[in-house]
């Protein structure tokens, strides 16, 4: 296998990883409360981004101050994204959660104004209001009536990660951080968050089964650290271009995930919505794409140093997925 086509499977396991991920949080949230959910993924992936930390040498263990800056108020708002996705999932089928949650990619250039300091062109606009018009067949369901909870927190779900990768974006342009520190920064607040929101419930961890265990292993593990470390390895190797486009089709694969594992189904409606929502998030990235790159920028500084990688838009950090 070639060096472009390994990196490609490569981008293309983390789509369907994170694609998957909300099957997976809907199955351990039958089982578990959501904030204890929460808890043991963000333990779980702390635990595990210190390990590969530790194994790196003396001088990778240490953080620096931009890393602690950003990693702190960026820590709060992942795990804000985190709530409202994983309270929203438990209360939707896994694939409106994926398809409504890349509304991401067209909300992120319009709260993100930095790369765009003329505006956005009229047709990015209509891009958007594709994605609109497809969640509201999405939610529509067998039919037109008042939305449902969980579509409606996956759709907030959509414009705090948002927010989010906005953010992202403000608190590490210029700067020397590093990734992974980055991360686990980020896991570090959030298990520090929510393990006195869930501390009522942690006996409940001793008696979970198997099943939900393997949920949470592979959210915290696979969805969060994995996806994250391969992503890194396969930006550094590829145009961000490409990337964005393999990593654009997580909602695809979530779509996948739940009709073929989760055994849900898609009525003419959501069939229909599903495809104008795949339709408009890839035309309003290939708009935005396009005129940032013809838009002349600020000057940013390269960020140095080990795990650095280009920035991926709109997937700006492991555990936001």
């Amino acid at each position: 296998m070639s060096d472009a086509r390994r990196t490609d499977s490569v981008l293309l396991l983390v789509a369907i990883v994170w694609g998957s991920s909300y099957l997976s949080a809907q199955t351990a949230t039958t089982a578990l409360p959501v904030l204890l959910v929460l808890f043991a993924r963000y333990a779980l992936s702390a635990f595990a981004c210190l390990g590969v930390i530790a194994s790196r040498g003396r001088t990778s263990r240490r953080w620096t101050r931009d890393e602690l800056r950003a990693g702190v108020p960026l820590g709060l708002t992942q795990a804000a994204v985190l709530v409202v996705e994983t309270y929203g999932v438990a209360h939707t089928s896994a694939a409106n959660a994926g398809l409504i949650i890349s509304l991401t990619i067209v909300l992120t250039p319009l709260l993100d104004r930095t790369g765009h300091p003329v505006g956005l062109p009229p047709v990015f606009y209509a891009a958007a209001g594709l994605c609109v018009l497809a969640v509201g067949l999405l939610m529509a369901g067998n039919g037109f009536h008042a939305p449902r909870l969980g579509d409606l927190l996956m759709l907030g779900a959509a414009v705090v990660r948002a927010g989010h990768v906005a953010l992202v974006g403000r608190l590490t342009a210029g700067r020397a951080i590093r990734p992974l520190h980055l991360t686990t920064v980020q896991t570090l607040v959030g298990t520090v968050l929510f393990l006195p929101l869930a501390a009522r419930d942690l006996p409940a961890l001793a008696h979970a089964g198997t099943a939900t265990w393997t949920q949470l292993l592979y959210l915290a593990l696979f969805c969060s650290v994995f996806a994250f470390l391969a992503q890194t390895w396969a930006v550094q190797r590829t145009s961000a271009s490409r990337a964005s486009l393999l990593l654009g089709t997580e909602p695809i694969w979530a779509a996948a995930v739940g009709v073929a594992l989760g055994g849900e189904h898609f009525t003419v409606l959501t069939g229909l919505g599903a495809v104008m929502m795949i339709a408009g998030t890839y035309w309003g990235q290939s708009v935005e794409r396009a005129h940032r790159s013809t838009t002349p920028r600020r000057t940013e500084v390269q960020p140095a140093g080990e795990g650095t990688a280009p920035r991926v838009e709109p997937i700006a950090s492991a555990l936001s997925e």
